[in-house]
């Protein structure tokens, strides 16, 4: 099988019916499996899902177990030869799946792949493309200053605005919005980190396909439609708890994890090609 498409939905039924449409029409000529992963909604999502989209696999948890368990789900059952993670809140072009599986072929050492994205009214959304985050891109990033030098490799590291729009090139992170994912490097690399609740698993899985030796790409040449979410305010206390705990859960894992209990050995968590 060519590609697994995974979605984790909580509560977006109409919004989810979009995105599998639009994911059916784009896979038309490609052989896929579709993996929704439901976590406890109760917007008769369920029903609509098993009703319009009866070649659906299905998952149904009984409570709402957040975004990373439940995508680990879809992962350890995707059979497919690259793994697609997309948010339920997307709408696919038509072209997005038959360009990016393409060039995914045509480079081998592409261990992941993301494209443009842009809103509900046709905006460019700049996080399509990210750079390696630490303690100071965080800070520009959640006071805004990193709007003031969008260009900057240093001031805007997070939204790597030194990348033109439409120019294919080599990031640091990509986002989950939209990850395409060669199998054989997941394999490699093992599951999402469920210690990551928001804005982190997605940093640490582009950090690990880098260190296991691939690329991450930005690709430009197709889009998808991205309504994003509005659940969390960009001053809201709760959304900096949750911006900077993953920041700092990123940095302990990797920078200086050995002088923080919590998160010491926390890279052999998740065994390797077994576990998917």
């Amino acid at each position: 099988m060519k590609l697994s498409i995974v979605v984790v939905s909580y509560n977006r039924r109409d919004l989810l019916s979009q995105a599998l449409n639009s994911l059916v029409n784009a896979a038309a000529d490609i052989e896929h499996e579709i993996i929704v992963i439901d976590n406890a909604s109760v917007d008769f999502s369920i029903p609509m899902v098993q009703g319009k989209y009866p070649k659906v696999n299905l998952i149904l948890n009984p409570k709402n177990i957040g975004f990373t368990k439940a995508c680990n789900q879809g992962l350890k059952i995707a059979r497919g030869d690259y793994i697609l993670l997309i948010n339920p809140d997307t709408i696919t072009n038509d072209d997005t799946l038959i360009k990016t599986l393409a060039f995914m072929d045509a480079h081998l050492d592409a261990g992941g792949l993301g494209v443009r994205m842009i809103d509900g009214q046709g905006r460019y959304l700049p996080e399509s493309k990210r750079g390696l985050p630490g303690a100071w891109v965080a800070f520009f990033k959640v006071t805004g200053l990193h709007k003031l030098f969008p260009k900057s490799r240093l001031l805007n590291r997070y939204q790597a605005g030194w990348i033109e729009e439409f120019e294919t090139a080599e990031v640091d992170v990509l986002s989950a919005a939209f990850m395409l994912i060669r199998k054989t490097v997941l394999s490699t690399i093992g599951l999402l980190d469920e210690h990551f609740f928001m804005y982190g698993e997605d940093i640490d899985l582009s950090y690990r396909i880098r260190l296991a030796g691939f690329k991450n790409y930005y690709y430009p040449k197709t889009y998808i439609i991205h309504f994003k979410g509005q659940s969390l305010k960009k001053f809201n206390w709760r959304y900096i708890v949750n911006f900077y705990g993953a920041m700092f859960i990123f940095a302990a894992k990797y920078f200086f994890k050995s002088s923080v209990p919590h998160v010491k050995g926390i890279q052999q968590l998740y065994p390797p090609a077994a576990s998917i």
